[in-house]
């Protein structure tokens, strides 16, 4: 049965285990959480568990170890209405045996995005991934990360640590990578990720977050008319099976420029290749960095409807933008409401797709001795 917490009610001390933190509210409106038992099961000797983070200043999240995945992410609306604003499902079953979307809310690796043919080289050495879209490697593979059952290396008020250790040959990449991943609310309402990982021989490594965002509320009705900012004046185009070209081409005068906000849905059915190549918005953005390493803006997201703001920062080059286009509402997801088509849009930080055969590309080449780190920010806020 399902957790109800009204708004008002005193934060209780947070303990580890099952025990949840109970979200500090304001009169008025209330949060719905997802049942522990409901994400309590062990899988193949580990344990699977929900906990649940507050920022202390208005945002709620409920987290899953099995991939790290964001199970529910609750934020008030411009009058203090507070909705979920990520799609996923009421219990852990259905997200170990997805129907439909399988990425809904976690961390995806060992290599974000495609793989052209699943192949890449390395110091003379070719590996074979195997493929799971259309022939090429996409997220890591049928088994990535966000498949694997996680260990909790440290629980707070607001803050989780997460650790995987992939072996060398798990998916066929080279290489022991041992990750870590810390979901942090801070005060000022962002969702901040950083990550590092290392590994004992050299491989690729590029990881990214994947919640489905509706701010508006999960299900409850289009993404296209929510106004999105990208600050980038390029894209990499793709070609049928979405791998990348290997040219960097402007957005000037096409329907990928978002450098000042506009609707998803303004352009969405032009008449464009890459349009039709993705069925809409797939592809990745170049970011204009000032810096090459610092956290910086990379886009925005705003549902005039609810007043919602979502910000996005990061230390990456690239931001990949998918509209929705491959929902179709045939998968009910949580409180009964369908995943439909163009209902909910995914920004993932990250290097670009196909780096590895693209030499041209920022690399995601890493080697011993050599640390991968990278810091992803979801900031939420409300207007008028």
């Amino acid at each position: 049965m399902k957790k109800i917490f009204y708004l008002g009610i005193a934060l209780c001390l947070f303990s580890c285990g099952n025990k949840q933190a109970k979200p500090e509210q304001t009169a008025g409106s209330q949060i719905t959480l997802m049942a522990d038992s409901a994400f309590t099961k062990i899988v193949d000797g580990k344990d699977i568990k929900l906990y649940t983070l507050d920022s202390g200043n208005g945002i709620t999240m409920q987290v899953s170890n099995f991939g790290g995945r964001v199970i529910s992410l609750w934020t008030p609306d411009k009058d203090g209405k507070y909705e979920d604003i990520v799609f996923g499902h009421d219990n852990i079953d259905k997200y170990l045996n997805y129907e439909g979307e399988r990425c809904l809310g976690p961390v995806v690796g060992r290599y974000a995005n495609r793989i052209a043919k699943g192949q890449f080289t390395i110091d003379g050495v070719k590996y074979q991934l195997p493929v799971n879209n259309n022939g090429q490697t996409l997220h890591g593979g049928p088994d990535g990360f966000d498949m694997k059952i996680w260990n909790v290396d440290s629980i707070s008020k607001n803050r989780i640590q997460l650790s995987y250790t992939s072996p060398d040959g798990e998916e066929g990449f080279p290489g022991t990578v041992n990750v870590k991943m810390i979901y942090t609310l801070t005060p000022e309402n962002e969702f901040k990720i950083t990550y590092s990982a290392t590994t004992d021989k050299p491989t690729h490594v590029n990881l990214s977050h994947h919640s489905f965002f509706n701010l508006k509320g999960a299900g409850n009705g289009t993404i296209t008319d929510h106004l999105l900012t990208i600050n980038a004046s390029g894209i990499t185009p793709v070609d049928s099976v979405l791998i990348p070209t290997g040219k960097i081409t402007s957005v000037e005068g096409t329907p990928f420029d978002f450098r000042t906000p506009t609707t998803i849905g303004a352009r969405i059915d032009a008449d464009d290749q890459q349009l039709k190549n993705g069925l809409g918005y797939d592809h990745n953005w170049v970011v204009d960095r000032k810096t090459e390493k610092d956290v910086e803006f990379i886009a925005s997201l705003y549902d005039p409807t609810s007043g919602r703001v979502m910000e996005v920062w990061s230390d990456q080059p690239g931001i990949q933008f998918y509209s929705g286009n491959f929902l179709d509402g045939k998968v009910i997801g949580k409180y009964g409401k369908a995943h439909n088509y163009r209902e909910a849009v995914a920004l993932e930080t990250q290097k670009y797709p196909d780096t590895p055969n693209q030499p041209q590309f920022p690399s995601t080449r890493l080697n011993p001795g050599e640390e991968y780190v990278q810091t992803c920010i979801y900031k939420f806020s409300t207007k008028k």
